[in-house]
């Protein structure tokens, strides 16, 4: 958390974030142009902010996109704000305001960083068992590329051959297609026919887990692609992804869930 509120004193690198929180998915050339900074400070900044987890990167072909992170923001509200609630609304608003950024690309970029083994992490993901617990889903597939995946929760089971696995490489990188909005999915979430309506029509999104170790921790960035602008399952799944990626990291880190160990 250190490098955090380091990274966070520097006003070059608070206007960076103001920039991402702007506009998310900027190219280093974007950023430069917007800032009125040389090229070679902005890559600095960039890499303290990197450092702190603050910024988190993607590759699109041979370009590499810089997305604001607000995992790191979300812990200084549990350490802090959850502590001192009543003195800290400014932090509070900070963190609001970085977890419903607009993305400038529609896709959801998400960085964590777990105490744990990517071999763990790796279950963590695929082990249906396991998914169970922080996410009351399970996740049934041969995990081989171009394998369905067929989803379970709360007793409702979906199943489509277009639920597929697109990437398969254990412990580093897996990918597959979301899965497919039926009525027995809206009925178990409460949503009405209109918003089911909506979100059929949209085109499959896919998400894709990069894992790297990083010393007794490993990073794994989650992105979720593949929305038309506006898209209301863009929507939905960039409230859900931070709390079920929160749940996870409980889970390795403590073997419990959040409502256990809470």
């Amino acid at each position: 958390m250190d490098e955090i509120f380091r990274a966070l004193a520097d006003p070059s690198r608070r206007r960076l974030l103001d920039s991402l929180n702007d506009r998310s998915g900027q190219s280093l050339r974007e950023l430069c142009a917007g800032l009125d900074m040389a090229r070679q400070s902005v890559s600095k900044h960039l890499a303290v902010l990197e450092a702190a987890s603050l910024v988190t990167t993607v590759w699109h072909g041979r370009e590499k996109l810089h997305y604001l992170n607000a995992a790191p923001i979300s812990d200084i509200a549990e350490r802090w704000i959850n502590r001192y609630e009543q003195r800290v609304h400014a932090l509070a608003d900070l963190k609001r305001a970085l977890e419903d950024t607009p993305m400038g690309k529609p896709e959801f970029v998400y960085t964590t960083y777990i105490r744990t083994t990517p071999e763990r992490l790796w279950q963590g993901l695929t082990d249906p068992a396991f998914t169970q617990r922080y996410w009351g889903t399970t996740l049934t597939s041969e995990w081989a590329p171009g394998a369905t995946v067929t989803w379970e929760h709360h007793g409702m089971t979906i199943a489509d051959p277009a639920q597929v696995v697109l990437e398969y490489d254990p412990y580093r990188r897996l990918s597959y297609t979301w899965h497919t909005f039926t009525p027995e999915w809206a009925q178990a979430f409460g949503f009405g026919d209109e918003l089911l309506a909506t979100v059929a029509s949209e085109p499959r999104s896919k998400v894709t887990f990069d894992i790297e170790p990083a010393g007794q921790q490993v990073k794994l960035t989650v992105v979720h692609d593949g929305f038309d602008p506006g898209s209301t399952v863009l929507d939905l799944v960039s409230q859900g992804w931070p709390q079920l990626l929160s749940d996870l990291k409980t889970l390795l880190e403590t073997g419990e869930t959040l409502a256990a160990a809470g």
